[in-house]
């Protein structure tokens, strides 16, 4: 698909912010009324904001991919009440034995789907699966996430949900029309001190969100060019060609949360900009001068390293989202909330509040505004999701929240408005970039539902009777 998005491009001569009245690429600001036309100008089929499924007492869950992020969702699955994992996929039938391996000894017996590139349909064909959980590379993940919902199964899939604004469309039309969930797993959600920050701010603690900021700011350089670590090198050639934001959601997600956008406000437009690739090209040709499997990355035009992707809502509030995956940078994805009242900023560890001034609260007042704020949610399952593990207990946290929601039949934290919305940042990102930073306007997913749409459940006030067995 994205090869035929640059081809189509090339001939016609419309690029990124060129080309309105289409869904592919969407709505752009500073031209003509009559070649303006607005993508979200369709009817909502179905409002999945909200959205409670009949309830499913054991859930049944299917796996596609388990190289990197499938078999910590495996593991976390084995270690709840009330589900049946029922099939495992990958293309690598080794990564599969490996997979069904791990579970041995537990009550899980689950079918193997390896060895072929079409596998993944028969397991979503099974009548006997309500869940399917999607780790598979970015570009398979609408495709899989598409044809699962379409056979009748609730969806869980890896970010981004989505690599092009078309596929962010897909999967909100399906979602709508088969009254399925289709979940991004945005881990950094279920962070404790994001967790907290969104409660202190439901609490009024902050007075009114003005500005947030977020990032994914980890080098990953080695492992992009580890020939072991992605399937056929599939991240690394992402980063080819491809000058953006390119993973925005994990700092997006908690702070969109915090300022309800989708319940309340909305995103109306952005401005992206990339420096150069200081790092990528220069590792290329060092490891090609060594292994002449590398040799195919030579003289690659690679994503800049650091974007910067700003934001403007339709109530005039504003977020700011960074990312670098190939610097030498210390880890942080920011997580910074600021308010009329107060603000917040995680990076560096641990997280810091400020009330009314501009000094930090000192370390026992944050601890008792931890201890006075706690979300419900992690009352109750915080330290066995230390326990287990995974992010530091974010990821069981994520997978706890999601079967208790299915077992329980209430709505999701996040719905297919998010996936579609966090994750079109990344095509939108391009598209500004390639054009001197110009704006882009961003598409409402929700079609003018984010008006009466209610804030998210995330901190527990239903639900949560999903026992866990360590």
């Amino acid at each position: 698909m994205k090869n035929n998005r640059r081809d189509f491009l090339k001939i016609t001569g419309l690029t990124g912010i060129s080309l309105v009245g289409s869904r592919l690429f969407g709505n752009t600001a500073g031209l003509s009324s009559d070649m303006h036309e607005s993508q979200d100008s369709g009817i909502q089929r179905f409002n999945m904001c909200g959205y409670s499924a009949p309830k499913i007492n054991t859930v049944r869950v299917g796996f596609i991919g388990l190289g990197q992020r499938g078999p910590e969702h495996l593991k976390n699955m084995t270690k709840m009440e009330g589900v049946e994992i029922k099939a495992l996929c990958d293309i690598r039938p080794e990564v599969v034995d490996s997979a069904k391996k791990s579970i041995e000894g537990s009550i899980h017996n689950p079918a193997i789907y390896t060895g072929n590139e079409e596998e993944w349909k028969k397991l979503c064909d099974r009548k006997d699966i309500d869940l399917v959980f999607i780790a598979t590379p970015w570009d398979m993940h609408t495709p899989m996430a598409v044809y699962a919902m379409e056979q009748g199964k609730h969806v869980c899939l890896e970010v981004p949900a989505a690599v092009t604004i078309e596929e962010c469309w897909q999967l909100v039309d399906t979602s709508e029309r088969t009254h399925k969930h289709c979940m991004m797993m945005e881990n950094c959600c279920y962070d404790f001190f994001e967790l907290l920050t969104l409660n202190m701010a439901r609490q009024g603690y902050f007075g009114e969100i003005v500005h947030a900021e977020g990032a994914y700011i980890h080098n990953l350089l080695n492992l992009n060019f580890n020939k072991n670590a992605y399937w056929k090198m599939w991240r690394l050639k992402e980063n080819d060609k491809r000058n953006g934001n390119l993973y925005p959601t994990h700092g997006l997600g908690p702070v969109c949360q915090v300022m309800n956008i989708n319940r309340g406000d909305k995103m109306d437009y952005m401005v992206s900009i990339s420096g150069n690739d200081f790092m990528m090209s220069e590792t290329a040709k060092e490891l090609a001068a060594k292994d002449d499997f590398y040799k195919p990355f030579v003289n690659e035009t690679y994503r800049g390293n650091m974007n910067t992707t700003s934001i403007r809502t339709n109530k005039g509030k504003t977020i700011m989202i960074q990312h670098d995956v190939t610097s030498p940078n210390i880890y942080s994805r920011i997580h910074k909330i600021s308010g009329t009242k107060g603000s917040a900023l995680k990076y560096p560890v641990p997280g810091r509040i400020a009330n009314g001034g501009e000094d930090w609260l000192s370390e026992q007042e944050v601890k008792a505004l931890g201890e006075k704020y706690q979300p419900e949610i992690v009352k109750k399952v915080g330290e066995l999701a230390k326990e287990v593990g995974g992010h530091g207990g974010m990821d069981f946290l994520m997978d706890w929240r999601t079967i208790d929601c299915l077992r329980n039949g209430l709505p999701f934290d996040q719905d297919v408005y998010d996936a579609a919305l966090w994750s079109v940042i990344a095509p939108l990102s391009e598209q500004s970039v390639a054009h001197r930073s110009s704006s882009v306007d961003i598409p409402d997913f929700t079609r003018g539902s984010w008006k009466t749409n209610k804030a998210i459940d995330i901190l527990l006030d239903k639900g949560g009777d999903t026992k866990v067995k360590l």
